[in-house]
């Protein structure tokens, strides 16, 4: 942890963990804690295994070792539908709305972890069906309005341009009103004006006491963004700090510079630019 430690009673504590498929190692020993309206990003190559830590907080994955513990529950191995009910909500890295569905409805959807309604409510049509979705349609409209999305409500949602879409999965997420959001890459697809909606988007959220955990590839949205980020490689944690500590860190301009793909490497020219910019402001 950085020089800034914190003393806080965290949110989320991912202790010790572990995955491994086979032979492969995803994920080594890794720890780290976000804490009520924190925004951390965590960064890597491809491949380092930010992804499967993400399905073991979220519970698509169990860890083969390790404790991951959300607001004093420890839920390790528990079912994703349990660990939503608890207050974490994520998107994924590839868009998951459903396409023939209105905007709103996509993200009524979202819902159904807090509508109180029965079957027999449904089936009857009961007073307290016709408020619980009275209050869905009411809680969409604002959290579309809180994203920004401006589109036709009553349209499919797959005739919104993609940067609209990408706002329209985060709408849904937050409608679950959590403790803590995880986007996987949030910012993939969008042109600079998008992402600089979705950086003043990620502020006003933690804002809202919601965690923010993010993985993400674009280097200039991470630095702007985060308070603290946690650098994955091979599956293990090589660094952890502000982003000023981060731009300086040699192991992680190292990590990025072993990569072979060219998008790790614009990634690892774009840390190593930060730093530079930093210590010219500095001087």
């Amino acid at each position: 942890m950085s020089a800034a430690t914190e003393t806080r009673t965290p949110l989320l504590e991912v202790s010790g963990m572990h995955v491994a498929f086979g032979g492969v190692r995803a994920v080594s020993d890794l720890s780290f804690n976000v804490y009520v309206g924190d925004v951390l990003s965590v960064i890597g190559p491809n491949g380092a295994g930010k992804t499967s830590a993400f399905n073991c907080i979220t519970g698509f994955y169990k860890p083969n070792h390790g404790t991951v513990t959300f607001d004093g529950r420890r839920i390790t191995g528990k079912r994703p539908a349990v660990i939503a009910s608890y207050g974490v909500a994520r998107t994924f890295q590839n868009l998951r709305l459903f396409g023939e569905l209105t905007v709103l409805d996509n993200v009524r959807a979202g819902m159904h972890v807090r509508i109180k309604q029965s079957a027999l409510d449904a089936i009857l049509h009961t007073p307290r069906f016709h408020r619980s979705e009275q209050q869905a349609t009411d809680e969409a409209h604002k959290w579309l309005d809180f994203v920004g999305v401006i589109s036709d409500r009553a349209s499919e949602v797959r005739n919104l341009p993609y940067g609209e879409q990408r706002l329209v999965e985060i709408a849904r997420a937050l409608a679950r009103e959590p403790k803590m959001l995880l986007l996987d890459e949030p910012a993939a697809g969008l042109n600079h004006g998008e992402k600089e909606k979705l950086l003043e988007l990620l502020n006003r959220i933690a804002q809202l006491g919601t965690a923010v955990v993010l993985i993400e590839h674009d280097m200039g949205l991470v630095m702007d963004v985060s308070r603290r980020i946690v650098v994955l490689n091979f599956g293990k944690e090589i660094a952890e700090g502000t982003p000023a500590e981060i731009r300086s860190n040699p192991k992680v301009i190292e990590a990025y510079l072993g990569a072979e793909d060219s998008e790790t490497q614009q990634e690892a020219a774009a840390i190593a630019a930060e730093g530079a910019a930093e210590m010219k402001e500095d001087s």
